[in-house]
């Protein structure tokens, strides 16, 4: 349904379009976990403070550390880490997102998502995201038959009514030994997807009073 900036700022407003942006990346636990390291990669370079929140299954595929030396910035695994203002981390760390990208978003953190839990660190943090200024990009992977799936479906049109951006599954080969609807889109679409949805945030904010 949907789809640089390396100057240095102190005070430019949200609009100034030449602001390196600040973006969380949710990677959930999905075998296409390791495409998200060349994506925060790119970003990290385009210029962008990078920040990774990892879901304990995400870990199962690749390590934090990866993450963290790709980004510069240290690794969200858990609510109670890397406590950095008085404000609780997730609103902290959610108030100063422009935007969001949940790559790999599985099945079941779509349906988190749709139900409105918050119980891992990256539905938390997206429970505290105005999603109204704040784009949070869904990048959904999955097996095919897991795509087709009458939940799936009903969580997706559920998402979409509450304002999160789905970026629509490539086809292909899978892990699983198919072919069929449900792999991660490729980096560079992921990467676009995001530079698009910071230009459009940085232009609704140039707009506004």
């Amino acid at each position: 349904m949907s789809v640089t900036e390396s100057a240095a700022h102190v005070d430019a407003g949200p609009g100034d379009p030449m602001r390196p942006g600040r973006i969380i990346v949710g990677v959930t636990g999905g075998i296409a976990a390791y495409k998200v390291a060349s994506v925060v990669s790119t970003l990290a370079q385009d210029g962008h403070e990078v920040t990774v929140l990892m879901t304990e299954a995400a870990t199962r595929f690749v390590a934090p550390l990866t993450f963290q030396a790709l980004s510069g910035r240290p690794v969200y695994t858990s609510a109670w880490d890397h406590i950095e203002s008085q404000d609780p981390q997730h609103i902290n760390t959610a108030r100063r997102a422009d935007v969001m990208l949940i790559a790999p978003c599985t099945m079941d953190m779509l349906a988190r998502l749709a139900a409105g839990r918050a119980d891992d660190i990256v539905s938390l943090v997206v429970s505290a995201i105005d999603r109204t200024h704040q784009p949070v990009l869904l990048a959904p992977s999955m097996n095919a038959v897991m795509w087709a799936q009458p939940a799936t479906q009903r969580n997706l049109q559920t998402l979409h009514r509450d304002r999160f951006r789905i970026l629509e599954p490539g086809v292909g080969w899978q892990a699983c030994r198919t072919d069929g609807v449900g792999r991660l889109p490729e980096p560079d679409d992921l990467v676009a997807a995001v530079r698009a949805a910071l230009a459009d945030r940085r232009g609704r904010a140039g707009k506004s009073p």
